[in-house]
């Protein structure tokens, strides 16, 4: 009885996630999505990689199609380090965001130079809209025996040269919001958009 059960949730969840996947067309069928970032630096294209972290790359799209990213900030920039935006809008203030999701760092994909991850705080499965860009191999944020990494969900496939314009962007402390490492001159992402599957 117990085993009838917990396949009768399980399916219930599949139908679910299915359902809600097709009702914002994140391509649920496409193992190899790919966004392209419209920012005021230029255009970057990344490949998503549903095969090792789908939980991310479905957040990461549902994100994407609601327009969520649409006007936002690259808010964290460090030379030969990382790129990170997805929080906060041109006011500096932060979005609402749906809840948190499981870490998938374990996928075998490592932060290397060109790859995109999700941010997170301290709490392993706290990563919800915020991503980032490694601008080096930064084998530091993957995971070991001993703690969880960054979850890596897909790499850059054009527009690594307006990725490195951005990396060397001047920052500064932001009074306003406590950060450091904030570009002084706004980078924004103006769209992502979901590319049509080919």
């Amino acid at each position: 009885m117990k085993s009838w059960i917990i396949k009768c949730v399980s399916v219930s969840a599949l139908l679910l996630s299915a359902t809600f996947a097709n009702a914002v067309d994140i391509q649920p069928n496409s193992l190899y999505p790919q966004v392209e970032f419209d920012t005021s630096a230029g255009k970057i294209v990344v490949e998503l990689d549903r095969t090792r972290a789908p939980l991310t790359v479905d957040n990461f799209l549902t994100y994407v199609v609601t327009g969520h990213y649409d006007g936002t900030l690259f808010h964290r920039v460090i030379a030969d380090f990382v790129v990170q935006g997805g929080g906060l809008d041109v006011k500096q203030e932060e979005r609402p965001t749906q809840k948190p999701i499981v870490n998938e760092s374990g996928n075998g994909l490592k932060n290397e130079l060109g790859t995109i991850a999700m941010a997170r705080e301290a709490n392993p499965h706290s990563a919800s809209s915020q991503f980032y860009f490694n601008m080096a191999d930064n084998k530091n944020l993957d995971p070991s025996s001993r703690r969880w990494g960054y979850a890596v969900f897909g790499e850059v496939t054009s527009g690594m040269e307006v990725l490195a314009a951005m990396a060397q962007t001047p920052t500064d402390f932001n009074s306003k919001l406590g950060w450091p490492d904030f570009p002084v001159t706004d980078i924004v992402l103006n769209k992502a958009t979901l590319l049509p599957r080919e």
